[in-house]
């Protein structure tokens, strides 16, 4: 059973979580939403701090960076060497100069392998450290973070985003930084070429960037649209394919893909308008460029003829501005690779600043040791972030002395999950004290409070991965023999030994090739394991069938023989094994005792047992 209060991370959502094709329309959204943002580069400067882990790297890419792009232009000059000097005296130097191309052209060759290198070493070492800090700091935020947050967008920014950033770090900036020296220097050498006809270039380039900007405006607005109606279509079809049993039921079909074509239509559509400006634009770009080539070159041709150039001057002029209009196309592109970059740093670093509510104080105070196995609430009031108008818990105390097994009992949203989402410090509370061992859970570090408990939730999530490596997951360290004993205090040892590879065998994605009570028990075994003095349970039989439920509820109850034991009881089995139930209703303690006593009452506990015998 779980807490009506709890908030959008309980647990009906971890049995819910969105289909791939959910995710699919929620990722296309959220693509769409950063298309709106202002063009800010700015937070591409956070990942200076990871970048300047690596700075004998980051030179190294540098130099070489700067040697490949002299040896680029250097071409051009031994080119016009060739052509100029080497067919003097009947071309006796004419293979020294071709000697001279082909030294160069090698150590081009080498100068951009080793470029290429160390800066994909340096970016992919950047982006290794900024994934690990991401998740790092994913897991350090608190559950009320991921109540105002969506599970998609945090995958989005852990996989999409930084694949962006890899992107540009990898290859967009070895691109840009290669072209931007090769633009700069070419420019340079086309007016030590021939300053005249180089003005006569830059007069060009004006008509080319007219056309772009006038139908690059108009294109990319069509591509946006064209993006926006094949998302719609594509949200459609994952939202069609999340629910493909329902469509079958209610016979949708046909209604589905005639509304996904129509869809499709759409976007098609938009995209012959794109196509159509597209192609006008790049057939005026065209006429532009090549007819200002082909005056540039008989002009060039008129200097050689006329004596002010020499033919390896114009083939050294030709070269270069194929290089620095190369170079200024690449800008380009590799403009709009440092805008998706920047849109997906911001993401990834609101991530990144986000400060968990539940942190350790500037001094943490130890908690008592050896353990003692004591918990506490006193008049505790406690409100979800999201809900601060509906206190799941209402001046709420109780107290577990070591040893003692208290049950806690009441209707659905009467605060159960909430006190233990409170003892555990996922949240803390408006008013009142929660104390573990003596001491005041907001005077201690988190992780040291939660080292006292063991949990076994309802839901028993396992992880992807070996029995052993599950039931490790309570504590690393434990040897094989604790795994092993572990499993055979949950009651799992059996199974587990029944598999192909026993403990190592792999369990595939959340343990599913296991039935519901397998998986129950070696959640037990995984708390079991961990060795904590204070155990909470969720209890997991409710879903279970007879048998499963008889050996799930041994497993429990060898657990909590020697351990202070708080349950969610659901089942009157476990209720009669408590030392103490407490009957919640409305966020407060409406009754306590034991069974007989309470049955006595004729009160709340009466009505709940009296329901679940007629229930059987």
């Amino acid at each position: 059973m779980t807490d009506s209060n709890a908030p959008a991370i309980d647990a009906a959502d971890l049995r819910q979580r969105p289909g791939a094709g959910a995710l699919l329309s929620e990722q296309m959204n959220e693509a769409g939403s950063r298309r709106e943002r202002k063009r800010d580069v700015r937070p591409l400067a956070r990942l200076l701090p990871f970048a300047m882990r690596h700075k004998g790297h980051m030179a190294l890419a540098g130099l070489w960076l700067v040697l490949s792009t002299v040896a680029s232009l250097g071409l051009t000059v031994s080119a016009r060497g060739a052509i100029d000097n080497g067919f003097e005296d009947g071309g006796a130097r004419l293979n020294l100069w071709f000697i001279v191309l082909g030294v160069n052209a090698l150590f081009l060759g080498v100068a951009t392998a080793v470029r290429y290198f160390y800066v994909t070493k340096t970016g992919e070492r950047v982006v290794a450290d900024l994934r690990k800090g991401l998740f790092e700091r994913i897991l350090t935020l608190d559950p009320a973070f991921f109540a105002k947050i969506r599970t998609g967008e945090v995958l989005s920014r852990l996989t999409t985003d930084i694949a962006l950033v890899e992107t540009l770090l990898t290859t967009a900036v070895s691109y840009a930084l290669r072209n931007m020296l090769t633009l700069i220097g070419g420019t340079v050498l086309l007016f030590v070429v021939s300053p005249k006809l180089t003005g006569f270039v830059l007069l060009v380039v004006p008509l080319l960037i007219g056309p772009l900007f006038i139908f690059g405006r108009r294109v990319r607005k069509l591509t946006v649209a064209s993006q926006d109606r094949f998302a719609s279509a594509v949200g459609f079809a994952g939202e069609s394919v999340d629910a493909i049993e329902t469509v079958q039921a209610f016979g949708r079909e046909k209604s589905a893909i005639g509304r996904f074509g129509e869809a499709v239509e759409d976007a098609f559509g938009v995209s012959v308008v794109r196509m159509r400006a597209r192609a006008l634009m790049t057939a005026m770009i065209i006429v532009v460029m090549f007819g200002g080539v082909t005056l540039v070159l008989w002009l060039g041709a008129q200097d050689v003829i006329a004596g002010r150039m020499t033919p390896g001057a114009l083939l050294q002029f030709v070269l270069l501005s194929v290089f620095a209009a190369g170079a200024v196309g690449a800008l380009g592109e590799s403009w709009g690779d440092v805008q998706k970059a920047a849109g997906a740093m911001e993401r990834i670093d609101e991530l990144m600043r986000s400060v968990p509510s539940i942190a350790p104080p500037a001094t943490p105070r130890a908690l008592p040791s050896p353990p003692v196995g004591e918990v506490s609430m006193s008049a505790v009031r406690f409100a979800y972030p999201g809900r601060p108008d509906l206190p799941a818990l209402k001046g709420f105390s109780l107290t577990v002395r070591p040893g003692e097994t208290v049950a806690l009992v009441g209707p659905s949203g009467a605060g159960k999950s909430t006190v233990f989402r409170l003892l555990l410090r996922f949240y803390d509370p408006q008013s009142g004290v929660v104390s573990v061992d003596g001491v005041d859970v907001r005077d201690a570090d988190p992780i040291a409070v939660r080292e006292r408990f063991a949990w076994v939730s309802q839901e028993a999530p396992l992880f992807s991965g070996s029995a052993d490596e599950n039931i490790r997951f309570g504590r690393e360290t434990a040897t094989p023999d604790e795994v092993r004993a572990a499993a055979e205090e949950a009651q799992a040892l059996g199974f587990i030994d029944a598999l192909p590879e026993a403990f190592d065998t792999p369990l595939g994605k959340r343990g599913k090739s296991l039935s519901g009570g397998q998986r129950q028990r070696l959640a037990i075994a995984r708390a079991l394991v961990r060795d904590a003095p204070i155990l909470l349970l969720d209890e997991a039989t409710s879903a279970l069938d007879a048998e499963n439920e008889r050996l799930v509820q041994v497993a429990l109850d060898q657990a909590m023989a020697a351990r202070t034991t708080i349950v969610i009881a659901h089942r009157l089995a476990t209720v009669l094994r408590a030392d103490r139930i407490v009957v919640m209703e409305h966020g407060q303690v409406v009754e306590e005792g034991t069974h007989q006593g309470l049955m006595a009452q004729g009160g709340l506990y009466a009505r709940l047992a009296e329901l679940q015998f007629r229930a059987d």
